[in-house]
């Protein structure tokens, strides 16, 4: 009697709606893992992969189950659950998540430990020109997801296009951009995922009816739903299912210059020296189209130096590494018909087709073209032996551009389907080609693959995303947070901006200066424009270059710290950028993008308009926060008016945390992770608090996974006399540690220490009463831990 009350209430509590009313339930069955219902017009397959993820997938009579994702790499294993059968109600319960099934009136809904998340309307039914798959919706629900699009961060209302397109030029509105995803999340902590290529429809109850509708054109019904008891725990579970981001190269994190372009190896070396004579440090430089041609129409496809521009492109590339500077090309999946390889590309039947065999060939702004067909193993091989040339020549990176693709026209044929079949996996499937290559040929190197589009699960094959061709404006700017928060919860943690915007000719100083401010606390800084107006700070006036080098000097501080946050994305998918409502519940947060998180110890508020001298700003609440730069001290779960500043925008840090600074550097390769500053910030509110630095070599694939790495873990614990602070390594076991030099700086210090201990004995430290600092230089071999005692007055 207990079961059937429990289940009762909970099929009682899913909304209350029954699904298509001409669905007629016939059997039941759980086998292997697997709940087969049968009815009328089909079969429900559903699966669970864990407590927290279940998927379901229908097959409509006649039509044969595909098995194939272009997402899902976990596989479903057998996990504790219970297969319940009570009067006209079955329930599959696993630990956590729990499928409910109602014959009469039939439907799906699905709860959470005993909380109901969501239930199917309709279901599965095929309209005229589209198949749909339809849920209820609860009417305070928050939606987010649907991939990069500048809508505010509830994307309930609309019905978002699933077809990746750019939108050139825009600002704080766009309903369609280069990287859609088929994904919803709701404010209440769970996510759908619709399991799918072909493009369609995301329907976020534009009716107002609450309704949540996924419309495709042909295809795969099959979703997943995964739940969560935090955002970061919902995260971690869906890149468990469609795989976590592999390490970046350190040098990644660095500075890039960039412009659209650079027309010669003289303006390349040019412009490098001009950083070194800066002294604004740079990592990389990226070479768009003019790497191959004079022009920007005609060439494209070459896929070679041009001989004339760059004359000697080895040694070239061989001196800017050298000098600790990454070469990164451009390339495009289009092959034009008056480039120099359309003839070999035609003979070696690598493009994609028409009706009756022949290559594909239309018009767009570059000129008339092919598309290279990467779902053919001929087309794929072909690809990736120019990368593998180019790469033998030491270029260290792939830009992918373009790869929507840009003009794709619906009767154009791939070998595996038509062009409406792969569009949206087209950019999916191009990044794991090099990310596959790259495995391959280079197996100890990690690849940067900067792409414009993109699908769901992408981020597994090491995909670097972009916003696309945002306008310089403040606008523009003032999409971005969004932008980025929304696809780090999708699985894509490194979502970023060409910083100063990339369309238009506006030439604003004050604009430029908050974007690269902005872009201290965003996953990749590389400032990128049109040549009209500079990308590169070298060549702004004396003022605004000062300024943008201040900020630059302090991203590559902050290297270390950065850094941990790629092995925190690398191991849990959790977020560089982090929205507060991850941490702060308060119903206004749900759909605000106006300050976030950087990591887990930021509060970061970017300045997104002109002339702004002061700004307020929220407090997340059960937390004490320090002014990053001034030490002005902010309680928590409150609103305060702070002053905004020229030099920087407004970043706080959490009281307890520990953050790892480096030492100043020109490029990451003069990085030694043995030698730092720890800054730890006291606050009596704080009785224990832990902090972490990961670090390894900066280079090699599967460092983590070899043990070719080490761990360093602080904590620290409070008494209103005393803070003691303990350091603990964990290295693995390929790694060779070696003794660090820290100099601990503990902030928040009124009055000068009685002594301070390491290990029991006395030494010495240095008090700074106007800053209220301690400076502590330590020397840690990390096969022991240490033990530090602060005795406070």
């Amino acid at each position: 009697m207990k079961q059937y009350i429990v289940l009762t209430f909970l099929l009682s509590i899913t909304l209350g709606y029954s699904q298509n009313p001409n669905r007629i339930f016939e059997s039941i069955t759980y086998k292997n893992n697997v709940l087969e219902i049968r009815v009328n017009d089909g079969i429900y397959k559903i699966t669970p992969f864990s407590e927290h993820i279940i998927e379901n997938t229908f097959i409509p009579a006649g039509e044969v189950y595909n098995p194939n994702s272009h997402a899902v790499v976990l596989e479903p294993k057998p996990i504790k659950a219970k297969f319940l059968n009570v009067g006209d109600a079955f329930q599959l319960q696993t630990e956590g998540i729990t499928v409910n099934i109602q014959k009469q009136p039939f439907q799906i809904s699905y709860s959470y430990k005993g909380k109901p998340v969501i239930s199917e309307k309709k279901g599965y039914v095929k309209n005229d020109s589209l198949e749909t798959i339809q849920f209820n919706l609860r009417k305070d629900e928050v939606l987010y997801g649907g991939g990069a699009r500048a809508l505010g961060m509830n994307r309930r209302g609309y019905r978002l296009e699933l077809y990746n397109r750019a939108h050139y030029g825009y600002e704080t509105h766009s309903e369609l951009m280069n990287y859609t995803m088929p994904i919803v999340m709701s404010s209440n902590t769970y996510m759908v995922h619709f399991d799918n290529a072909p493009i369609g429809f995301l329907d976020l109850d534009s009716h107002k009816d609450n309704t949540l509708t996924y419309e495709t054109i042909s295809g795969r019904k099959t979703y997943q739903v995964i739940v969560g008891d935090s955002w970061t725990d919902l995260i971690d579970s869906y890149t468990d299912l469609t795989g976590k981001q592999p390490l970046l190269p350190r040098w990644a994190l660095g500075n890039f210059s960039s412009r659209f372009g650079y027309h010669s190896q003289k303006e390349v070396e040019a412009t490098v020296q001009k950083f070194r004579n800066e002294e604004i440090p740079l990592d990389a430089i990226i070479i768009d189209i003019f790497w191959f041609g004079k022009d920007i129409q005609g060439h494209m496809g070459n896929l070679e130096f041009l001989k004339d521009s760059f004359p000697n492109p080895t040694q070239m590339i061989k001196n800017l590494k050298s000098d600790h500077v990454n070469m990164v090309l451009v390339s495009e999946p289009f092959v034009l018909t008056t480039s120099k390889r359309w003839q070999e590309a035609v003979e070696k039947d690598i493009l994609a087709k028409d009706s009756i065999g022949n290559p594909f060939t239309y018009d767009f702004y570059f000129g008339n073209t092919g598309l290279i067909d990467i779902y053919n193993p001929k087309g794929k091989t072909w690809f990736w032996d120019i990368y593998k040339g180019l790469a033998d020549m030491g270029v260290t990176g792939i830009w992918g551009d373009l790869g929507e693709p840009e003009v794709h026209p619906s009767d154009l044929l791939h070998a595996t389907g038509t062009a409406d079949e792969i569009h949206n996996t087209y950019g999916h499937d191009w990044a794991r080609l090099i990310s596959e290559g790259y495995k391959a040929d280079f197996p100890n190197q990690r690849p940067f693959i900067l792409m414009r589009a993109g699908y769901s699960g992408s981020q597994r094959f090491g995909m670097i995303p972009w916003s696309g061709d945002v306008n310089r404006t403040w606008g523009g700017l003032q999409s971005q947070p969004e932008i980025a928060l929304q696809m780090g919860m999708q699985g894509l943690g490194y979502m970023h901006s060409d910083l100063g915007g990339f369309a238009g000719n506006l030439q604003d100083p004050e604009l430029y200066t908050r974007w690269l401010q902005y872009g201290v606390f965003q996953p990749i800084y590389r400032p990128h424009a049109q040549e009209d107006v500079p990308a590169e700070p070298v060549f702004w006036d004396e003022h605004t270059k000062v300024l943008a080098k201040k900020s630059i000097e302090l991203r590559y501080q902050l290297l270390p710290y950065n850094y941990h946050l790629s092995f925190q994305n690398h191991k849990n998918g959790t977020p560089l950028m982090r929205p507060l409502f991850f941490e702060d519940t308060t119903e206004a947060l749900k759909t605000d993008a106006s300050t976030y998180f950087w990591g887990d110890d930021f509060l970061v508020s970017p300045i997104m308009n002109s002339k702004v001298i002061s700004k307020d700003i929220y407090f997340p609440k059960n937390n004490t926060w320090f002014d990053f730069y001034t030490g002005n001290k902010f309680d928590g779960g409150q609103s305060a008016t702070v002053n905004v500043v020229e030099d920087n925008i407004p970043t706080f840090v959490r009281a307890g945390a520990f953050i790892p600074m480096a030492n100043p550097m020109q490029s990451t390769k003069d990085y030694d992770g043995n030698k730092f500053e720890l800054h730890y910030y006291h606050d009596a509110s704080v009785e224990e608090s832990k902090g972490q630095l990961y670090n390894d070599d900066g280079v090699t694939a599967n460092a983590y996974e070899n043990g070719n790495y080490e761990l360093l873990n602080f904590e620290s614990e409070t008494t209103r006399s005393k803070i003691e602070i303990e350091f603990e390594a964990e290295v693995g076991s390929a790694y060779t540690a070696q003794s660090k030099q820290i100099d601990l700086v503990v902030h928040q210090i009124t009055a000068k220490p009685k002594w301070i201990k390491l290990n029991r004995k006395r030494i010495a430290f240095d008090y700074n009463e106007d800053n209220n600092t301690v400076t502590i230089p330590l020397e840690w071999n990390t096969a022991k831990d240490l033990k530090l005692n602060i005795k406070l007055k």
